[in-house]
């Protein structure tokens, strides 16, 4: 098993096997005690690189240990803005009020002129909020951020999975239509990434791709103390 990262992204590990309940165990350290607000982690990470499946196994884990966990996506706050543009609609509409111990609902600009129904919602009684999605721990933000995961993953298993994945559910088009959509998102991903070197204020690195035997309810970590 290999993990080749991105050009200028260091290579972690050497990888361990933790518990998923490991890994929130370490977020939550590495946030602090709860104040009079959720503590918010960032869970960034490349495009299809294992994001969302990590977030939603530290919501499903954080529940076990008896936290009440909320998730943002940055693709919702994103939606129809500019590819990395929308750091102001995050802070604005979602971190600045839970920072001030207030609950969330909130509805980014482009949404009802589309049609888009609903809000993001996050109360504020709850014990933590992830915030999920590429450039979820940009410098803009960590102001704002108690701590944050960064999942590296082998950058062409990565494209793999996320061309497969979109074609397959048809967002961006057919075939053709998806490689150019993902080709253009890279082209701003990869210098974006590049420039804000979010691995760098990362409290944990998982791994998102394969790179080492796991059991079921097991990630790879990056193992600092070896």
């Amino acid at each position: 098993m290999s993990l080749v990262p991105a050009e200028g992204e260091p290579p972690a590990g050497p990888w361990r096997a933790a518990t998923v309940a490991e890994v929130v165990g370490v977020i939550l350290a590495a946030a602090g005690p709860r104040r009079k607000r959720p503590r918010i982690v960032a869970v960034d990470g490349r495009s299809a690189g294992g994001k969302s499946t990590l977030t939603d196994r530290l919501r499903e884990a954080s529940a076990l240990m008896g936290l009440t966990a909320s998730v943002v996506h940055t693709d919702d706050v994103a939606w129809h803005e500019s590819f990395f543009g929308w750091a102001p609609l995050m802070i604005d509409g979602v971190l600045g009020p839970l920072h001030a111990g207030r609950g969330v609902r909130f509805r980014p600009p482009a949404w009802a002129p589309r049609g888009r129904d609903g809000a993001i919602e996050v109360p504020a009684s709850v014990d933590l909020v992830l915030v999920e999605g590429v450039g979820a721990g940009r410098r803009e933000l960590a102001p704002f951020l108690d701590a944050s995961i960064w999942v590296q993953s082998d950058l062409a298993e990565a494209e793999r999975r996320g061309l497969s994945r979109d074609a397959a559910l048809g967002v961006n088009g057919d075939e053709d239509e998806t490689r150019e959509f993902w080709d253009l998102w890279m082209s701003e991903e990869l210098p974006f990434l590049a420039q804000d070197r979010p691995w760098e204020r990362a409290a944990l690195v998982v791994a998102g791709t394969s790179v080492i035997p796991l059991r079921e309810g097991e990630v790879a970590i990056a193992d600092p103390a070896a």
